[in-house]
């Protein structure tokens, strides 16, 4: 099959939106032709608008024989659930993060996809900014040397107006204050970068909102082949998000100027060995649309996704064993 892959975008809530107007920006890759909102009430302009069949069932999406993959903008416990059935159908997923709340979750959904020859994509879109894809690059060619240490934090302040009954502050939705909402990003770079964890510490405050789950996280991860990663997230202070990896040969600093939302640029700080400390601003970029045209392009066979069923996988074991530490307070093992 050619042209642009036919999808139904499931979801039409704050990051449904975001992902329809790069969806509209990337058309002749991949196309939006159907909506699932179930509040139609709240999403029948915007697809009135752009032209876009809306309607309040799943199911509606999974029978359209025009409908060949869907993107789930959709709160995280149905995931599970939603990928099976769009399998059942034989839809390729693409699944906004987290893919699963369990390692058992994510194990199913891998399987099942791969079992049926068809495409998972992941909403990672971290991976794709260039800066960050600049520097995975150059990890993998060896310039950076052994991956010692990785610092990174992604914190803002957009829940805080939030109802707190919204499903995105719910303990069986979000546990961990922001670790579901951008920390996971951080941890799945750090599972790129260097493999499958072996052990996490957590700790969860409630520091200075009443955000339900804690608006104030910290993970401290060690890897099984050596290696740590310092993941901290906060829901209640200006954002601010800091990527900073260091190697035995050289390290990178990387700082959005602005939220993935809207995007505005980075500011890249780095070092090798013997030579002195650089500093270098990047324009801005679209990676959201960057990861779902890469998903496009996996579904026409163009290319392999980049996003591997281990990291998948090996991103939300070390997911849970977070989930467990925050409750612990203590050092829990990653499955």
């Amino acid at each position: 099959m050619s042209g642009p892959v036919r999808v139904a975008l499931i979801g039409l809530g704050w990051w449904g939106r975001k992902m329809l107007d790069v969806l509209s920006a990337a058309s002749d890759d991949i196309r939006v032709i159907r909506v699932v909102e179930p509040n139609e009430g709240a999403a029948s302009e915007i697809c009135t608008r752009a032209r876009i069949p809306l309607s309040a069932e799943y199911a509606d999406a999974l029978k359209d024989p025009a409908v060949e993959a869907v993107v789930l903008a959709t709160p995280h416990a149905l995931h599970e659930a939603q990928i099976e059935a769009a399998v059942g159908a034989g839809k390729h997923v693409f699944c906004e993060k987290p893919l699963a709340l369990t390692k058992a979750g994510a194990v199913k959904a891998v399987r099942l996809c791969s079992d049926a020859g068809l495409v998972l994509g992941m909403g990672h879109e971290r991976r794709w900014e260039p800066p960050v894809a600049a520097l995975l690059a150059r990890a993998d060619a060896g310039e950076l040397g052994r991956i010692q240490q990785i610092e990174a934090n992604f914190s803002h302040d957009k829940f805080l107006t939030l109802d707190r009954g919204n499903w995105r502050l719910k303990g069986d939705q979000a546990p961990a204050g922001g670790m579901t909402a951008t920390g996971i990003h951080l941890l799945d770079l750090s599972v790129r970068l260097l493999g499958p964890a072996e052990s996490v510490l957590c700790i969860c405050e409630q520091l200075s909102s009443d955000l339900p789950q804690g608006d104030t996280v910290a993970a401290y991860v060690k890897f099984r082949g050596g290696g740590t990663s310092y993941v901290s997230a906060s829901l209640a202070n200006p954002f601010i998000s800091r990527f900073a990896v260091f190697g035995s040969k050289g390290w990178i600093d990387i700082r959005d100027k602005a939220h993935v939302e809207a995007p505005d640029g980075w500011i890249v700080t780095s070092a090798a060995a013997g030579e002195p400390i650089k500093t270098i601003e990047m324009p801005a970029a679209e990676p959201v649309k960057d990861n779902l045209i890469a998903f496009a392009n996996a579904v026409r066979g163009i290319a392999p996704y980049p996003i591997t069923a281990e990291h998948l996988v090996d991103n939300i074991a070390l997911l849970e064993a977070v989930f467990a530490s925050a409750r612990s307070g203590a050092i829990e093992a990653v499955a």
